[in-house]
């Protein structure tokens, strides 16, 4: 019988379990994060918005200097073949979580990436893990971590999809241990970021206002779906600006844009509460963005994956 928690896994071409060890100790991914990655999810067996992640995961790529071991489509064939392992097991599930990760490969220990050897990949793909709906109409509680500020593009830049996550690890850390969902983040000026895995987005009169990427934020695609497709089909004017803590106090709503998760309503940040139910932007957007997905997922067949 299968597991409902069961990940397939595509390390260089060979399937096999996700909980089975394979990575070599020596790899850079392992030792130093040395490493970027992607998510993409599936809506009714279409995989969304393929060709705009690879695009990220190139940039990502190029910013490391890190030599990608396939193009799109090389990338895709492994994909499919990694749903249709995932399929095989687990026959009864609905829309997938879809995750490639590539680190720059093993070799001798030492920083210098001229030690490595060649880029190690794994696909791993499991059951799309979903928002409770009692936690979509409660929304999501937030505060703002207080001993981690968000990493300066100067640095290692928020904008690379890296597999060093250890800054958002340690805040989403705080947060939980103040009994929180999720952690906001602020940069060395103050600014409001993002949360440790999500983009965040503000309501204020009507109007939606989420921070540029110049704070130090990943180019989400979400929420350049957002921007360029979903607000305008729906209306609702958007504008992006820096916005600080003391902005909290005149907004009306505030939620979260991911690729695996879409819109989610945030209920309070630090305890201030926003308006939450059926009659508020962050639902009618979201409303919006599922009509949106149907859409591509008709008009994009080229990207669908194995049901059975």
């Amino acid at each position: 019988m299968s597991s409902p928690n069961f990940v397939q896994a595509n390390t260089k071409g060979r399937l096999h379990s996700a909980a089975e060890p394979v990575i070599s100790p020596l790899d850079r991914g392992f030792l130093y994060g040395d490493a970027v990655y992607e998510v993409w999810r599936t809506y009714e067996g279409v995989v969304f918005t393929f060709a705009e992640h690879w695009t990220r995961l190139e940039a990502s790529a190029a910013a490391l200097y890190l030599t990608l071991p396939f193009d799109a489509e090389g990338a895709w064939r492994e994909l499919v073949w990694t749903v249709a392992a995932f399929r095989a097991v687990v026959p009864d599930v609905g829309d997938l979580y879809i995750r490639l990760q590539i680190s720059r490969g093993g070799g001798a220990i030492g920083l210098d990436p001229a030690l490595a050897d060649e880029p190690t990949w794994v696909f791993l793909v499991q059951a799309l893990p979903a928002v409770a709906e009692e936690k979509m109409r409660a929304g999501l509680r937030v505060v703002m971590a207080e001993k981690i500020r968000r990493n300066h593009p100067s640095t290692l830049n928020p904008a690379w999809k890296t597999g060093n996550y250890l800054n958002n690890v340690l805040a989403l850390r705080e947060a939980k241990a103040k009994g929180a969902d999720e952690v906001l983040l602020l940069n060395l000026a103050g600014e409001i970021t993002e949360a440790s895995t999500m983009i965040v987005a503000f309501v204020r009169g009507g109007e939606v206002i989420t921070p540029p990427l110049e704070a130090g934020i990943l180019p989400g695609i979400t929420r350049r779906v957002l921007i360029e497709q979903i607000a305008p089909r729906a209306g609702v004017p958007m504008r992006v600006e820096r916005v600080l803590p003391e902005d909290l106090a005149s907004m009306d709503e505030a939620f979260f844009l991911s690729t695996t998760k879409d819109v989610t309503p945030i209920a309070s940040i630090d305890g201030r509460a926003f308006r939450l139910g059926d009659d508020t932007v962050t639902l009618r957007l979201k409303a919006a963005f599922a009509d949106y997905a149907r859409e591509q997922t008709l008009a994009h067949p080229e990207r669908a994956v194995p049901q059975k």
